[in-house]
C-alpha cells in the first residue's frame, strides 16, 4: 500500500500498517509535522524547533509499536513526545526568555507609522509576556501553551503529558492567575480558557 491510498485513514491505522511498511510513517509526519514544529519553535526558537522535530518523529517511529491504536489522532502523542524534549531544553528555554527580554524588541523596520507603533506595541508586550512565561513553573508553561498556542482540548493535553484532565485544569488556572498578576492580561488569559 502507498502512503497516497494511506491519506484517508486515521492516524492510528497508517501507524499500524507502518509497523510492516515503514514509509507509511511519513502520512503522519505530513499531516502532523507543521503543527509540532510551531509549537516546537515557539517553545525552543526556530533554529533549535527544526533539531526536535526531526528528534520527535524519530523516536515516534522508533516508538511506532507502542502507539495506543484506540487513539485515532495521533498529534496529542507527537505533542508529548515533543513536550519531553522541551523538558530536556527547560533551562536553555528559560534563558532564551530571559535573553529577549533583556535585548528588548528589534528595531522596526522603515514604514507607515501606523504600523511601526503597532509593532513596537506588539514587541512590548511580547518582552512582557516572555518575562511572565520564564517565570512560570515549568509545568504549567507546558499546559499553558499547549492550549492557548497549539489550541489543544484539556483532554489532549492530558494525553500529550500523561496527566489527568483534573491536573491540566489546575496547572492551567495556575498559569492564568500567574499571567494575571503580571501582566493584567485578561485578553491573553481569556484566550487559553476557551480551549476546553
Amino acid at each position: 500500500m502507498t502512503p497516497e491510498s494511506s491519506e484517508a485513514d486515521d492516524d492510528a491505522s497508517v501507524i499500524a500498517r507502518s509497523r510492516d511498511e515503514p514509509g507509511l510513517f511519513a502520512v503522519i509526519f505530513d499531516r502532523h509535522a507543521r503543527h509540532i514544529h510551531r509549537y516546537l519553535a515557539r517553545r525552543l526558537g526556530p533554529t533549535a524547533a527544526d533539531d526536535a522535530l526531526s528528534d520527535t518523529f524519530l523516536i515516534a517511529f522508533d516508538k511506532r509499536a507502542k502507539f495506543d491504536l484506540s487513539r485515532p489522532d495521533a498529534r496529542p502523542w507527537l505533542y508529548g513526545i515533543a513536550t519531553n524534549l522541551v523538558s530536556r531544553h527547560r533551562r536553555t528555554e528559560v534563558r532564551e526568555l530571559k535573553l529577549r527580554m533583556a535585548l528588548g524588541p528589534p528595531a522596526a523596520e522603515d514604514g507607515h507609522a501606523q504600523r511601526v507603533a503597532d509593532r513596537v506595541t506588539a514587541q512590548a508586550r511580547a518582552a512582557e509576556l516572555d518575562r511572565a512565561l520564564a517565570a512560570l513553573r515549568p509545568r504549567e508553561r507546558d499546559v499553558l501553551l499547549l492550549v492557548a498556542a497549539e489550541g489543544l482540548g484539556y483532554q489532549e493535553v492530558a494525553e500529550a503529558l500523561a496527566i489527568p484532565v483534573g491536573t491540566v485544569k489546575s496547572r492551567l488556572n495556575r498559569a492564568r492567575a500567574h499571567l494575571r498578576a503580571e501582566l493584567g492580561a485578561d485578553d491573553f488569559v481569556k484566550e487559553t480558557s476557551d480551549h476546553g
